[in-house]
């Protein structure tokens, strides 16, 4: 069951002055934007670069107050402040609110594996700590002391291993899925597939099916005709003004792939 089922713009208070409109709300799918339904469990964003997609599901992430797979969260990221501007204008209506899920934004993966490695030598820096304080006393007394840092410790390394940097960027990425999907989640992607092989994006589409079996919701911004061929999807296209829904076999992103696959040569041509 879906949590969030639907998305649109509150209306200006009443008797408020007109001011100049400064970003994003001088983005046309911004400025427009109509009532979104977004009671599928899976909602795609599509349309070219500085179309708004990603801006809107930035907005989403702050009004949801969803926790970010980043270097900073969404409340605090100084890059985001324009989208909080944009979460406080938004009308979020919703089956059951809930915070259980993560926004992701491909771009700032890197700060997330930064943070974790951050705090896991925190953690062992603490636990050698305990190991010299506690030098000579009894075992239980040592163990009271380091049992939850070592259980932290354990469980993170349960979820993501010793070394996320050690993995291929695309296998980071596919381990955090892993370990951070749960059923019930709200999953907010920002263009996923940035860092994933053909091969990897249908294994991302295999773990999205198995957490729509378990009641989980995503909306992801993508321009991956692979990833966006998810059964029974809804499209939204930002290439449009307003915001419209959109079949996959009419979407330029997979039209375009199509006719480029069925002959490579007739579009390369134009490049020597």
């Amino acid at each position: 069951m879906p949590h969030l089922l639907t998305l649109t713009r509150r209306p200006p208070p009443p008797n408020r002055l007109p001011v100049p409109e400064s970003f994003p709300f001088t983005v046309p799918a911004i400025r427009t934007l109509p009532v979104l339904d977004l009671s599928a469990p899976v909602t795609f964003f599509v349309g070219e670069n500085g179309s708004g997609k990603s801006t809107l599901l930035e907005g989403i992430a702050a009004a949801a107050g969803l926790a970010s797979i980043g270097s900073e969260d969404v409340a605090r990221d100084a890059t985001l402040a324009a989208q909080r501007r944009l979460a406080r204008a938004l009308r979020l209506s919703w089956a059951q609110h809930t915070t259980r899920g993560f926004f992701l934004r491909a771009e700032d993966f890197f700060g997330y594996t930064k943070r974790l490695a951050r705090d896991r030598a925190e953690l062992i820096q603490h636990l050698e700590e305990i190991e010299v304080e506690y030098a000579g006393r009894s075992a239980y007394a040592k163990g009271l002391a380091a049992g939850p840092l070592r259980a932290s410790l354990a469980d993170m390394e349960q979820r993501y291993g010793t070394d996320l940097d050690a993995n291929s960027h695309g296998q980071s990425f596919l381990k955090v899925f892993q370990a951070r999907f749960v059923p019930a989640g709200l999953y907010l992607l920002d263009e996923p597939e940035a860092a994933l092989s053909p091969t990897s994006q249908l294994a991302l589409l295999t773990m999205m099916l198995d957490m729509v079996s378990q009641r989980a919701q995503f909306i992801v911004t993508t321009h991956s005709p692979i990833v966006l061929a998810f059964p029974s999807a809804r499209i939204y296209s930002f290439d449009t003004t307003p915001v419209t829904s959109v079949a996959y076999q009419d979407l330029e992103h997979v039209a375009l792939t199509r006719d480029f696959l069925g002959d490579p040569e007739r579009f390369l041509r134009h490049l020597r």
